[in-house]
């Protein structure tokens, strides 16, 4: 089944930016990608299947696999595994980019207005949840906490908080709760600066998973 977010879930919450990542945070998380970026391919098959099988909806933006149904089908597809390459491709250049505030910021409007204005990708996907919301108690997303700021306990979106769980399995002896809480910090930083390119493209509602306009295709 499965996982969504209530309808609304995060609008209005007056989440707290995280603050900047500190000189040993990203050291941290660019020794651990070094290592993880050697097995670029598997990885990013496996965060992708991991993603299709646990939010089917997201499929439906990828004309090439939409219809698979089953994960052994999924990681055999080449076309699945070319968009994770470019996936591994753009995790990587923001990880190396992390000294330069200006690089990551053009890179990460870069992604954000592609998705929002050419594939029309619901920014379901790359919000932020806070406590404040009053879902926040429920079952409707299990995924990692991403950070704490101040009172405010921050949520995954939906594909970095895959993209956690992945790491966290396949690299368990990498990824410390040192470097994860520096992996968290980093992911939160990249959704809100992707929700706030969809803000600035005029998306207002932020819908369930499983809703979708008619938009264009990840290709």
């Amino acid at each position: 089944m499965e996982r969504t977010r209530g309808e609304g879930d995060g609008e209005g919450d007056p989440l707290e930016r995280p603050s900047p990542l500190t000189d040993k945070e990203r050291l941290m998380i660019q020794d651990s990608w070094a290592k993880v970026y050697q097995s670029c391919d598997d990885v990013g098959v496996a965060i992708l299947v991991r993603l299709f099988v646990n939010f089917p909806s997201s499929k439906q933006f990828f004309s090439q696999f939409k219809d698979i149904e089953e994960p052994e089908e999924l990681e055999s597809s080449g076309q699945l595994r070319k968009h994770a390459r470019r996936v591994m491709s753009a995790l990587n250049t923001l990880v190396e980019s992390l000294g330069s505030a200006d690089k990551v910021a053009s890179v990460l409007r870069l992604v954000g207005k592609s998705h929002a204005l050419r594939h029309k990708v619901d920014p379901v996907y790359f919000k932020v949840h806070g406590k404040q919301n009053p879902h926040a108690g429920d079952n409707s997303y299990s995924g990692p906490v991403m950070c704490t700021e101040g009172s405010v306990s921050c949520r995954a979106d939906i594909l970095s908080g895959v993209i956690l769980e992945v790491l966290g399995e396949e690299f368990s002896s990498l990824v410390t709760p040192e470097v994860g809480a520096a992996w968290t910090k980093f992911f939160a930083m990249v959704c809100r600066s992707i929700t706030a390119v969809y803000e600035e493209a005029g998306w207002t509602k932020l819908s369930t998973p499983t809703e979708r306009s008619s938009s264009s295709e990840c290709v």
